[in-house]
């Protein structure tokens, strides 16, 4: 690809609504060296492919006072609601209507000075919409700003001027309102920017200094002092320290880190002072992936929101088809008055003004988005936000999901330490994940193992091991192993095995240990599950282990049931078969169960701590490994569903309500503006709830 042809991203300002965004990436596309462009309003992004100048898209947005800059540019100079420039237009024009209102009142209401003030505030609070409504009427465009024109120019025309000038200073606030309604959704992002450092102290060349992080090289070493954030990913090289994660995995409980583990950017340094090798440019940190993701997700349409674009291009002609019946048929068959019925009519156009029913989706979906990746959940798209309020089947994954992945020793009879010593001298040479369980636990109860020789150390395929210690022989493996030695098996092996433990056995010429070893259950696997059964969700473990081991998990995790002996293919083929009477998840590592993942309507990955697999291969990521997280999303999907769904009523039925006022007549202008402008604040207001929804 030429550089002309690359795809550039910059940060922009000031876009106020969808539509805004729809006419300012129609602007940029039709810039003379651009080839392609897209706008994300949710995120506050444009993508531009081909050449243009900074000068050129604020240009292309100058409709809506849009400032660009470079997307590199993480800090921005927050600038209050009230002291934004494009507001000044409507305290003044606000203030001359006042003055007018009072004009009026003491000349009289058809004295020319007050008209004269209602003209001068129609022109300075309505310049940039009558600028855009006249374009698009021209076009044959009918948007909110091309309904607002008419119905202010129709309100002059037949002699409302105090309504006309009023409706435009309602307009200026409700665009301003919705502008803020975004500003408000979008904060998770800003915060999430906020979170790594711009500079961090950097040794090169044998030379400490403060680097800006666009400078810093992989291989630099970062010195990361207690009580400062991590600016960049890397590998711990000397020191070592507790680290905060919460801003990238949303764990609250602070990390060990030693040298050879990874930090992140964004992360907290709360102890020690640390060296760090930069593994990573700023743009592939983890933080930095993590806030592409959610910003990408913020732009996806959700099934509800397609749902209110769609209607809204046919609501808006609608309307506009019943303000020209309002208009025209009461006169023409009903003697009424021509001034009344087009006022009526106007009036109608107002309500044609779709700005609180097309906010009310985006606005729910970038909080939420934004509110759960402060909690260490991405969610990839509001598609999956949305779907994931319908799953009623969740499929697990054992290891490494229910399980901790590492197996551990959990009873020993007899309690004999000379023994141990020598099974663990026995297991040093083997390379089985059960001989490293035996050789921590060893570790464990600081005996001295590797002082023991093991002579003629032989491996037993699938059975276990042997090798001589002090002159004897001594076996350690299965109890088939022992069986097939001669020995007698005890019976508490059958209970242990019962159990979900497999069971090892030492000896020479008699049986002397017994050890049954067991991947443990995470934490808070039962009482995550008990959450999410009180919800009506089936639990399924989709497991590769034995029969009596995975029911003897599912038992003492409370799993609903238990599918065990599978390979990779054959959790596919259960996921598709559920599928076909459930909505079904499956949450597993993201690695060897991706065909499952994939398959399923909702794939968790386990995060891992941001790992680059994790982030690609589910629909949904739980960065800290935290199973709590399971049913705070789904939580979240179900609030956010409900917060949609009740704005979506609430925006139609206040216009409705408008609309039958105009039966009696009592419809006005100022009143159809302030249903919609109430509509938009209830609206904001109700989807930024989801800013409180969090994992308790």
């Amino acid at each position: 690809m030429s550089k002309n042809n690359e795809r550039k991203t910059y940060r922009i300002q000031n876009l106020s609504c969808s539509n805004c965004a729809k006419t300012y990436e129609a602007n940029l596309k039709a810039l003379p060296n651009v080839i392609d462009a897209e706008v994300n309003h949710a995120a506050a992004k444009i993508y531009i492919t081909g050449e243009a100048t900074i000068a050129e898209m604020e240009k292309a947005g100058a409709f809506d006072n849009i400032k660009v800059r470079d997307a590199s540019e993480r800090k921005v100079e927050k600038e209050s609601f009230w002291k934004k420039k494009e507001n000044y237009s409507v305290y003044v024009a606000a203030v001359i209507v006042v003055i007018s209102l009072i004009l009026s009142f003491t000349l009289g209401e058809k004295h020319i000075l007050p008209t004269i003030g209602y003209l001068i505030a129609i022109i300075i609070g309505g310049y940039s919409l009558f600028i855009t409504g006249f374009k698009n009427l021209i076009r044959l465009k009918f948007d909110m700003n091309t309904l607002m024109t008419i119905a202010v120019i129709g309100a002059v025309l037949i002699g409302e001027w105090q309504e006309g000038a009023t409706v435009v200073i309602l307009f200026a606030i409700s665009e301003a309102l919705e502008r803020y309604s975004m500003d408000k959704a979008r904060q998770s992002i800003n915060l999430l920017m906020d979170v790594a450092p711009s500079e961090a102290l950097i040794r090169r060349n044998d030379t400490e200094q403060t680097m800006n992080v666009a400078d810093i090289c992989v291989g630099d070493i970062m010195i990361v002092k207690p009580g400062k954030k991590v600016a960049m990913d890397g590998i711990v090289i000397k020191g070592n320290s507790t680290i905060n994660q919460a801003a990238i995995t949303g764990e609250s409980v602070p990390v060990v880190k030693e040298i050879n583990d990874e930090v992140f950017a964004g992360s907290l340094n709360e102890e020690g002072l640390l060296e760090v090798k930069v593994t990573k440019l700023v743009e592939d940190t983890t933080i930095s992936k993590i806030i592409h993701l959610v910003e990408e997700a913020q732009a996806e349409r959700a099934p509800s929101q397609a749902f209110v674009d769609k209607f809204a291009e046919y609501y808006t002609p609608a309307i506009v088809i019943i303000a020209v019946l309002v208009m025209l048929i009461p006169p023409l068959l009903l003697n009424g008055s021509w001034h009344e019925w087009l006022y009526q009519g106007l009036a109608v156009l107002i309500i044609g003004c779709p700005c609180a029913l097309v906010i009310s989706t985006p606005v729910a979906i970038v909080t939420a988005i934004g509110n759960a990746a402060r909690q260490g959940v991405l969610i990839k798209g509001g598609i999956h936000l949305e779907e994931a309020s319908h799953i009623d089947t969740i499929a697990f994954d054992k290891t490494g999901t229910l399980t901790e992945g590492i197996p551990a020793v959990t009873d020993i009879y007899p309690s004999d330490n000379e023994s141990l010593i020598k099974a663990a001298a026995l297991e040093n040479g083997s390379q089985h994940p059960l001989a490293a369980a035996i050789l921590r636990k060893a570790e464990t109860e600081q005996l001295h193992y590797q002082s023991v020789t093991v002579e003629n150390f032989q491996s037993i395929t699938g059975k276990g091991v042997k090798g001589d210690i002090d002159g004897r022989t001594y076996y350690i493996g299965s109890p088939t192993l022992f069986e097939n030695l001669g020995f007698d098996v005890d019976e508490r092996i059958e209970t242990l095995q019962a159990d979900g433990k497999t069971v090892m056995l030492f000896g020479s010429d008699k049986i002397e240990l017994i050890i049954a070893v067991a991947d443990a259950l995470r934490p808070d696997v039962i009482d995550v599950l008990k959450e999410l059964n009180q919800m009506q969700i089936q639990t399924i473990m989709l497991t590769g282990d034995n029969e009596r081991t995975g029911q003897a998990i599912g038992r003492r995790a409370g799993l609903t049931s238990v599918q065990a002996n599978l390979m990779p293919e054959d959790k596919l083929n259960i996921i598709r078969e559920i599928k076909k009477q459930h909505k079904v998840a499956m949450i597993g590592d993201g690695v060897n169960d991706a065909p499952a993942l994939a398959a399923a309507d909702i794939g968790f990955a386990m995060g891992g701590s941001g790992t680059d697999t994790a982030l690609e291969t589910a629909d949904i990521a739980l960065m800290s490994d935290d199973l709590k997280k399971l049913p705070y999303t789904i939580r979240l999907s179900k609030k956010t569903l409900t917060v949609i769904k009740q704005n979506i009523i609430f925006s139609l039925l206040i216009k409705l309500i408008a609309l039958l006022l105009v039966i009696p007549g009592w419809l006005t202008l100022w009143i159809a503006l302030f249903s919609d402008i109430g509509a938009t604040l209830i609206v904001t207001l109700n989807s930024m709830r989801l800013i409180k929804t969090n994992n308790k």
